[in-house]
């Protein structure tokens, strides 16, 4: 998946994983209970980015995102200082 939109410097363009619909055990979760993951898989990196690249999943910052919507796609950009690991 490529992103419409252009990173500047140490910025981190992905897309946020879905959050889990079902628990371990096969109990379907009500769309209140369920949490905001903090995982997404990067699309496209700034140039001033070096420890990051496109196809990475990441765990963020929870409120450190710019989140954009376009063509239906749920993107974020984060700055690389709130990307706190890569799985």
């Amino acid at each position: 998946m490529s992103s419409p939109i252009k990173p500047l410097a140490d910025r981190v363009v992905a897309v946020r994983e879905k959050a889990q619909e079902k628990t371990a055990s096969g109990l379907y979760l009500p769309d209140s209970s369920k949490e905001k993951p903090v995982m997404a898989t990067v699309v496209a990196v700034g140039p001033k980015v070096e420890q990051v690249a496109v196809g990475d999943k990441i765990v963020y910052k929870e409120y450190s995102t710019t989140d954009l919507k376009i063509n239906e796609t749920e993107y974020l950009i984060v700055k690389e200082d709130d990307v706190l690991a890569t799985v």
